[in-house]
């Protein structure tokens, strides 16, 4: 019998858990592609409905931020320290770590990131 490995991470094993109630934290990864994140944004929601009440983004310059220990550190004391209960997680890389309005224009798409230019952020599909 063979078992399924889960991951040793101690935001995917919170995340695992379920919905536990508010506060709410919010782990987005972003990357110039989808194999690679090269930023993290995590949202803290004491309510439902609105921005996030709190908002922190760590960026790496090289590697993955998704498998970096001490990133992933500082989120686990970010999260515990706005009290968070439950906790909800993209499952890859969901766009381009520039900010739209930001770092280029708007409604346009990121010159540093043609990876993104045409497609769908949730599915990965190209999009015509």
């Amino acid at each position: 019998m063979r078992f399924k490995r889960r991951s040793d991470s101690p935001l995917k094993k919170k995340s695992r858990r379920g919905f536990r109630g508010y506060p709410v934290a919010t782990i987005a990864y972003y990357g110039p592609d989808d194999v690679t994140a090269s930023k993290v944004a995590v949202g803290i929601l004491t309510k439902e409905d609105g921005p996030p009440d709190f908002l922190q983004r760590w960026f790496i310059e090289e590697g993955d931020a998704r498998t970096d220990a001490t990133i992933t550190r500082e989120i686990f004391e970010f999260i515990q320290s706005h009290g968070a209960k439950s906790v909800v997680m993209t499952d890859g890389i969901i766009g381009c770590p520039h900010e739209e309005g930001i770092d280029y224009p708007d409604d346009t798409a990121c010159p540093a990131c043609p990876f993104w230019a045409n497609r769908n952020r949730w599915t990965g599909e190209v999009v015509p």
